[in-house]
């Protein structure tokens, strides 16, 4: 029996998502940008995908631009936003010390090019400091980015708030909504961001596809030239079949927001306290509330991650110490140091994210091999094992 509980780092393609691709690729190979009837075929397909992704997030269709996967649309929120209002004076970007690599590696390039970077802090559950965002704006901020929600926390940050300051201060606000988009309810309208970036393997969609709603009106530097696409937001041929992926997998998504979330958030709390009964000095990182329903994030006392990562794949459990992105790195979570985890605490985290496979029995199986693996390497740890 294997048991997948590493959603965060990508999920399944759904089987009606993958027949759906599979008759694209097969019958609509034309280029989209054609005026003739393979073309129109395409540019069809194209445009029912931009509509399922408008309506997961509430936005207008002409509002959504189709990207290669998550890490491109933040990089065309941010590097976008950033140039196109640099000649405005306004250089200045602030971001949060718990962002994904894809806004960290974007931000530390834009400061090396003379933009001005404020990273502002987290307390101990993993929420951002409004106050610090308050008291980092400035005349000349041109971009707020904070994640929606946290990938190796699951904790959901108060986009909301901070968008308004952002807003009275003249400022920009995007936020990454990979980990939340297709899982929790969703409405740019009602979070006040001009920019949003999602990412479809997250939600049961293909690699390859990700979005970015950038609202009416806001301007934006392409990050990549050569073409019209997007209207000239994002140069180069469509990939027809992913971006159609995208868009099923968005439709199939929301219809499970009224039950799924609820079911989920049951399963991870029942894991979460079964664990941390039956294993003693073993800590929740990140606030119990408000978070993603799939996702917690445990520190077992005297336990190397990695360790326990590889312990519990030989158990059939598959889960991550993080964000896949960072894997193979000897380094502690950025996420778990910026909340003031010890160097300890922080190598001994594992992330259970929980998915659509998930069930009862299966939770039961990771839960006793868990418990099993983790007891196990704490009695070698202590020289019980010797």
């Amino acid at each position: 029996m294997r048991i997948y509980l590493d959603h965060n780092a990508t999920t399944p393609p759904r089987p009606e998502v993958v027949d759906l691709m599979t008759r694209v690729l097969r019958d609509a190979w034309g280029n989209a940008s054609s005026v003739h009837a393979f073309g129109q075929q395409a540019k069809a397909a194209l445009d029912e995908a931009r509509s399922r992704v408008a309506a997961l997030i509430g936005a207008d269709t002409t509002e959504v631009v189709l990207c290669g996967s998550g890490t491109e649309s933040d990089n065309l929120a941010i590097r976008g936003a950033a140039e196109a209002q640099a000649d405005t004076g306004r250089r200045h970007l602030i971001t949060t010390a718990i962002e994904h690599e894809a806004v960290r590696a974007t931000m530390a390039a834009l400061g090396r090019r003379g933009f001005r970077i404020t990273t502002v802090p987290v307390d101990d559950s993993g929420i951002v400091s409004v106050d610090a965002v308050r008291d980092a704006l400035s005349p000349d901020t041109a971009l707020v980015s904070v994640m929606h929600a946290n990938n190796e926390l699951g904790t959901l940050q108060p986009i909301a708030e901070i968008a308004a300051l952002a807003r009275d201060a003249g400022a920009l606000m995007h936020t990454d909504a990979v980990q939340t988009a297709g899982r929790v309810p969703l409405d740019v309208r009602a979070l006040g961001v001009d920019l949003l970036t999602l990412s479809a393997h997250k939600f049961y969609g293909p690699k390859g596809a990700g979005a970015l709603f950038t609202r009416r009106g806001v301007r934006l530097a392409p990050t990549l030239t050569g073409g019209r696409q997007e209207r000239g937001r994002r140069s180069g041929t469509e990939p027809v079949a992913n971006y159609a992926g995208m868009g099923l997998a968005a439709e199939l998504a929301s219809a499970t927001l009224t039950d799924e979330p609820a079911r989920l958030a049951a399963l991870r709390d029942r894991l979460e306290q079964s664990l941390l009964h039956a294993l003693p000095d073993t800590l929740r990182n990140g606030a119990e509330s408000p978070r993603v329903p799939n996702t917690t994030n445990l520190s077992f006392a005297g336990v190397e991650s990695e360790s326990l990562l590889i312990g519990l794949d030989l158990e059939g459990v598959a889960v991550s110490s993080g964000s896949a992105c960072s894997s193979g790195t000897l380094e502690p979570s950025h996420v778990l140091r910026a909340m003031g985890c010890s160097h300890a605490r922080a190598l001994g985290s594992v992330r259970f994210s929980l998915g659509a496979s998930t069930t009862d029995a299966a939770l039961d199986h990771a839960i006793a091999a868990v418990t099993r693996v983790v007891s196990r390497l704490q009695g070698v740890a202590s020289g019980g094992g010797r």
